[in-house]
């Protein structure tokens, strides 16, 4: 049972104010549109009023932080219990969406830049690697009959279905309107999204690129040592070496300093090896990483660093560093890079055929 909401003007003595109907379902759904957060949390609208495969429209659609979809069903009035087979209806369609129907739906939406832009400005991160990992269903309203209480209590006390009713309020007051909010069941107790199309809902990889962070710090990794010798490197702990461990000869990777951007792209040119065995190519000649003179400190406690030999195609200075706002960082050592926005930026930034075979410089 949702609690009632009261809202009193309190002048010389408390006077309540009585709620009404929302001049239209149309105008809650522009609110709403304007400012997800009255919903409770941030929220990065994607489609309003979109058509689903079955020829149903789905009033609102929205992405969290987490890259979970919500649906968002306005009803203005009472909501009869056929609302609740609806969102599940629209749920079953939103379950299926891989990642690049999510880019298309904020595209066809029409407001303007790329989705990943739109994200990083709206959350102040970038989107997740994985969308639609899973999704919620909201039902919007003023009240709801005992049926769809029930009914929505039943499925998520013995389903743990994600569907949830938000109640809204509407005053008017000497000229000034207002919204007040409660949820049927409480958001600490709301099940966890049902996942969604778990093998779509990656970008497609283009079975070449990676990206490698180059993680230069104090008394640590010189990226002009890299630049010179040809290598990137990775260490102080398995979980930082392990993924660097993975890039396969041949693969090309875009190389990003932590929190100052991309620095250069090129090909993985031999197998990766620990810093005290590593050899780098020098006038066609092998010698030790470790006998040449370095900037950077590669002996780092912790963990073994481990080195890989890398045939750089461009590269820059990092107070040259290329970053633009929605572009892929991530966390890991090296990881496949899959974010189409952030591979169209680089090939545009750092000039490169993308239809043709890396070639070095």
């Amino acid at each position: 049972m949702p609690v009632e909401m009261g809202l009193w003007r309190v002048d010389d003595e408390p006077v309540r104010l009585i709620p009404g109907g929302m001049p239209s379902e149309a105008r809650l759904e522009e609110l709403i549109e304007a400012e997800s957060a009255i919903l409770g949390e941030p929220l990065l609208i994607i489609g309003r009023q979109v058509a689903t495969s079955f020829g149903k429209v789905i009033d609102l659609l929205a992405v969290d932080a987490d890259g979970v979809l919500h649906v968002l069903e306005l009803k203005k009035d009472k909501t009869p219990r056929e609302v609740v087979a609806q969102v599940l209806d629209y749920g079953s369609w939103v379950r299926s969406l891989a990642h690049e129907d999510v880019l298309k739906l904020f595209d066809d939406y029409g407001k303007g830049g790329a989705f990943e832009e739109a994200f990083q400005q709206h959350f102040d991160t970038p989107p997740p690697e994985e969308l639609n990992t899973g999704h919620r269903l909201t039902i919007i309203a003023s009240a709801v009959d005992d049926a769809t209480e029930r009914i929505v209590e039943y499925l998520v006390g013995e389903y743990a279905v994600p569907v949830n009713v938000v109640f809204f309020r509407y005053f008017e007051d000497d000229g000034h309107r207002y919204l007040a909010r409660t949820w049927l069941i409480d958001q600490g107790r709301a099940p966890e999204p049902t996942g969604g199309s778990k093998p779509k809902s990656k970008e497609p990889w283009n079975g070449r690129d990676w990206y490698v962070s180059f993680g230069e710090f104090p008394g640590g990794r010189s990226w002009e040592d890299g630049v010179k010798y040809g290598f990137v490197s990775a260490g102080g702990g398995e979980w930082y070496s392990r993924s660097i461990r993975k890039l396969p000869t041949g693969a090309r990777i875009f190389t990003l300093i932590p929190k100052v951007g991309y620095v250069g792209v090129g090909v993985v040119a031999g197998d990766p090896m620990p810093f005290a065995e590593a050899t780098v190519d020098i006038d066609g000649q092998p010698r030790r990483l470790a006998d040449l003179p370095l900037d950077g400190n590669y002996v780092i406690p912790g963990g073994e660093e481990w080195v890989v030999p890398v045939r750089w195609i461009k590269h820059r200075p990092r107070e040259q560093a290329f970053w633009k706002t929605g572009m892929f960082a991530n966390q890991n050592s090296a990881t496949k890079l899959r974010n189409r926005f952030t591979l169209d930026q680089l090939t545009t930034e750092f000039g490169l055929d993308d239809d043709a075979a890396a070639e070095s410089e």
